[in-house]
């Protein structure tokens, strides 16, 4: 799973027919205390997340498996929105 945030929507008049009905994101992979790292990726909308939320993406087979994406050509799906982060600090 891939921990990211929002930071844009895409627009595709033309594409392929199994995606009419998604809504696509453009999604920035975070590090757990909200750095920002790697590239920007686009996903395919399962769970209805808005601009700037944080959420849970999953990609090449697993992105698949969301939703209702079983035939449709994707590589990566927001599958949760994430309430709140916790980092558990290790014991000396």
């Amino acid at each position: 799973m891939i921990l990211g945030k929002i930071v844009g929507t895409v627009v595709a008049t033309r594409k392929d027919e199994r995606l009419v009905s998604y809504k696509l994101l453009l999604v920035q992979p975070i590090e757990p205390d909200g750095t920002p790292r790697g590239s920007q990726l686009v996903a395919v909308d399962t769970v209805d997340a808005g601009a700037g939320e944080t959420v849970l993406v999953v990609s090449g087979s697993s992105a698949r498996m969301a939703g209702d994406l079983k035939d449709t050509p994707v590589d990566a799906a927001i599958v949760g929105i994430v309430d709140s982060i916790e980092v558990a600090t290790p014991r000396r």
